[in-house]
Parts: C-alpha cells; sequence; structure tokens
C-alpha cells in the first residue's frame, strides 16, 4: 500500500528551510554567530573581506580563509582588534579567537 503525501500549499523559500535545519541541529548561540557572515565586510573593512571569507566555527574559535600566506601573516597582527570588532559588532563576546587559513575566498 502507498501513502500519497499531501500536496505542499506553497514552495518554500530556501533560506527558510536552511534556517529551520540549523535552529533544529545547532546551539542556541551559533545563530548569532552566523550574523558575522552578514557583518564580515563591514567589521573588516572592503580591503581585508577581498582578500578572506569567514568560513566555519568551532565553539567560539571563527576559521577565516585567506587568500594567500602574505595575508595571513598580516592578519595575524590584527587578530585581536578582528576579535573585538565583531564581538562588538554582534554586541557579546561570542567570538574567542580566530584561525587563518589559506583557503578558497
Amino acid at each position: 500500500m502507498t501513502h500519497k503525501r499531501d500536496p505542499l500549499k506553497k514552495p518554500a523559500h530556501i533560506a527558510d528551510v536552511l534556517k529551520n535545519a540549523m535552529a533544529a541541529y545547532r546551539a542556541e548561540g551559533d545563530g548569532e554567530l552566523m550574523k558575522v557572515w552578514a557583518l564580515w565586510e563591514e567589521v573588516v573593512g572592503h580591503g581585508i573581506a577581498e582578500n578572506t571569507r569567514a568560513s566555519a566555527f568551532k565553539g567560539n574559535l571563527l576559521i577565516v580563509h585567506v587568500s594567500s600566506s602574505t595575508w595571513i601573516h598580516h592578519l595575524h597582527f590584527l587578530k585581536r582588534e578582528l576579535i573585538d570588532k565583531i564581538n562588538g559588532a554582534l554586541g557579546r563576546n561570542l567570538v574567542g579567537d580566530i584561525k587563518f587559513k589559506a583557503g578558497p575566498v
């Protein structure tokens, strides 16, 4: 016997689907951490944003992909300032450290 599924009333936007899925599987504070992607260029500035991409979180560690080892070296000197700016923009101290890795930007 086959069971027919009720037709969808209207298509769901993928952003809504992902938001609901993330809410079901991630810790409560992670939703606020995801705001970093939206704030990234504003917080770090255009020049840095062109050469970096916030890519993932592990606890309070933000992993940032960087275009070159030269940029990684430069960003190590700015790490504390970037953490302070990100946390200031979020309104809470959610990012405790940043790890810079060469990767796709």
